[in-house]
Formats: C-alpha cells, structure tokens, sequence
C-alpha cells in the first residue's frame, strides 16, 4: 500500500482557501500521521477540516500511513521534517523502539501523541482514549455476552502498539476471577488475510470458544464474517473495538453484541488547534500528567441506529 497524503479541506482550494502557491509556502504545517487506513481515521480527518476553517493562517494535513509498520511511520516523520512541518499528532506504531525517533520530531516540532501514546518520549501530551479503561470496558461487555463464562480469544494487529497492550490489560482485569477464559492474544501485523487465518484458524482449533474480541477497528468486522462463515453465528458472540460499517451493521443484525468506540473526530480536532496553542506558546491546555483522555462509549442494539446516522453524516457515505 502507498501512503496518501490527504489535504483537509481539499474541495475549498478552488474557492480560495489557499489564494496562491507563495501564500501556501508561507503557512505553517501540521499533519496528523495514522497508523494505518481505516475509516477511523477518516472521522478523525473530519475533525482536522473543523480545525482548518478555524485556523485557515495554517495548513493542517492527514498523513494516511499505506505501510502499516514503525518503520513506515519512521519515513513519513522523516518526510515531514525534511518539510519542515511545525507540529505532528501520530498514533504510534512499536512505542518503546519508536523513542530516538520521536524526540527527534519533538526537537524540530511541536509532538503529541494520539490513539496510541508513547509517553517515554519527550510529547507534548497524549490526546486519546484510556485504552485500559476502555479494555475495562469491552471485558465488561464480554462478562454480559457470556453470564456463563467461557472461552474467548483475542486479535489485535500487534501488541509492540501501547493502545493494544493496555486494551488487553483491561480486558484481564475486568475477567479475572470470573469463568471467561482467555486462551490466547492472536496478532497479525495489519495483514487482513493473516488477520482472517488467524480467526478461521481459532473457530477450528477451539470448537467450544464462545466470544471473539477485535480490538482494532478492522479485526472486528473480520470476526463478523468468519463466525459468518463458519456457520456459528449466535453460538460464538463478538465484542468489538471501533465503528467500522460493518460491526455496526453486525450489531444491528444481533450477530455482534457490542463495540467500543472512540472520538477519533475528537483526537483529529484536538491535536491540531492544541498544537497550534503550543506553537503559541499557550501549554495551559496539557494535563498534569501529560494525558487528555476523550471518552469511550458503548455501542449495542439499543443505540446502534442513532450512533450510525451521526457516522453517516461524518463520513459522507
């Protein structure tokens, strides 16, 4: 996959957001760099483009990151240096090997971290979610879908990732002492196809699992078709992660529970006019302990209609 470098705000160009190549030059530029492509992002993208018209003096960017690994998101920091951006928000892939990097973004530019932190770093703040709350949280809903216990497996894209980690932390402290076993984290490197082996191989090898949790916003509506296809839809529960079309649509058809969403539009928003504070040398906004937590919610049958027409208007589909 290619990288996409996505302008926010793009349509407004020819009505004159940008009123000639010298002017654009002059502004200061912020990106939001993801950690992979998904609608998710998207969302958050909207949230850039509320930030752009409020601040129109700057140009604000979504840097789609095409090869989801630290080492993609390395050439895309390293791209946007060589640019000379003035302030990075990124959703970081592998945060312990990803540090030497960071602070070399923190030296030159404003940093914040979003959806996965790396607070080793020397960041301004987080601005995301409590990923060990929210895995609290889907453990919760996990103990309402099986009041009997039983076993459950959970797919992530890679655990070198703080968000997955601390999901997963979560997830065992809101299980433990109860009758839900997990029996394994299963990982697939943002690969769709190892990440729907992985599912298909679980349904095969645990014959008597009784829930699958995705927690990253692809792997949930991977489950949905898997269990699908397996022909155990309504024997094997899913909880999910994120507001994919098709978990809400899973949702809606009683073949998924639950999901936990985020406020990416939040994340998108926050991350640029606060770095845009920071560059003004207002730092008033950053949390005693470095971290701005944007609530979770959760998504069931109850709610699941209102929440998808709301995603509806956001990403315009």
């Amino acid at each position: 996959m290619k990288s996409l470098f996505v302008p926010v705000l793009a349509g407004a160009l020819a009505a004159g957001l940008f009123t000639g190549a010298a002017q654009a030059q002059e502004k200061k530029t912020i990106a939001l760099v993801t950690n992979a492509a998904a609608d998710f992002w998207t969302i958050a993208g909207r949230g850039l483009e509320k930030a752009q018209k409020e601040h129109p003096e700057y140009n604000i960017q979504l840097i789609v990151t095409g090869e989801a690994t630290a080492a993609g998101q390395r050439r895309e920091l390293d791209d946007l240096l060589v640019r000379g951006v003035a302030g990075i928000s990124i959703s970081v892939d592998d945060a312990p090997h990803a540090t030497e990097e960071l602070d070399k973004v923190a030296a030159k530019a404003v940093l914040i971290t979003t959806d996965s932190d790396a607070p080793q770093s020397k960041r301004v703040a987080y601005i995301g979610t409590d990923n060990v709350a929210a895995g609290r949280q889907a453990g919760e809903e996990i103990k309402k879908a099986l009041p009997g216990g039983g076993k459950i497996a959970l797919f992530v894209g890679t655990l070198d990732a703080d968000n997955a980690r601390e999901r997963v932390q979560g997830i065992k402290e809101s299980i433990a002492g109860t009758k839900v076993e997990l029996v394994d984290v299963f990982t697939d490197q943002v690969d769709f196809a190892k990440a729907k082996a992985n599912m298909e191989n679980v349904l095969v090898k645990y014959p008597d699992i009784a829930l699958l949790s995705g927690l990253w916003s692809y792997e949930t509506p991977l489950i949905y078709d898997a269990v699908k296809a397996a022909g155990k839809v309504g024997t094997v529960k899913i909880v999910g992660f994120d507001e994919d079309q098709r978990t809400l649509r899973g949702i809606s058809d009683g073949t998924i529970s639950s999901t936990i969403v985020q406020q990416p539009y939040e994340f998108g928003y926050l991350s640029a006019v606060n770095i845009i504070k920071t560059l003004n040398g207002d730092k008033s906004w950053v949390p005693a302990d470095g971290k701005l937590i944007v609530a979770t919610q959760v998504i069931d049958k109850s709610n699941v209609a209102d929440f998808a027409a709301k995603l509806k208007s956001l990403l315009g589909k």
